[in-house]
């Protein structure tokens, strides 16, 4: 019998509990599972973070360390693991933004992780930061972040099968298809 592969996106606010929450949801499956982590240490406090990160982790679980490639990543997995958690998206767009990708090119990764999603293949939770709920940035690249990062948990939010945000440490399902059903008149979500 073939698995049944699920996928879910944790969104929410800096310190919202998405990476804790992630990890227990990962934790409490029986899968073999690949931590993705896509945060470079590129400075002191990114350095502890890490740290942190990987103390909490559990030394059962596979680590992958991939900032740029995220579905080459998640397709070593296949056939190893049957589970990945990435961590997250928000630094992933963040590093191909800062290597100099443009908005085309981050979206047409975003539509590629899109598709391995939607194949089955593999079970994900993908975490990342609800970016437009915050402060609305003071410098152009911070505005442009934003706008890539909102179009890329749109795309990410309408593949995967479940939606969690994360509100103080509490979740939220704002997504599920096992138990929402379609009224006649509402359109499925669709990717933008």
């Amino acid at each position: 019998m073939a698995a049944v592969h699920h996928s879910e996106l944790v969104l929410g606010g800096v310190r919202s509990g998405k990476s804790r929450y992630a990890l227990a949801r990962a934790e409490r499956s029986t899968a073999r599972t690949t931590f993705i982590a896509t945060a470079q240490p590129l400075d002191a406090g990114m350095r502890e973070r890490i740290a942190a990160h990987r103390a909490e982790r559990p030394r059962h679980f596979t680590t992958v360390e991939e900032p740029f490639d995220l579905v080459a990543a998640c397709r070593r997995c296949q056939g190893r693991d049957q589970l990945a958690l990435i961590d997250c998206l928000t630094l992933w767009v963040s590093n191909l933004l800062l290597r100099g990708d443009g908005e085309a090119r981050i979206l047409s990764e975003a539509d590629e992780l899109m598709k391995l999603v939607r194949e089955r293949s593999l079970s994900v939770i993908i975490v990342s930061n609800e970016v437009g709920e915050g402060v609305h940035p003071a410098t152009s690249l911070g505005v442009e972040f934003g706008d890539v990062m909102g179009q890329v948990n749109q795309r990410i939010a309408a593949a995967v099968d479940r939606v969690t945000l994360m509100v103080a440490g509490i979740p939220v399902t704002i997504k599920d298809v096992a138990t929402t059903t379609t009224l006649s008149h509402e359109q499925p979500l669709q990717a933008p």
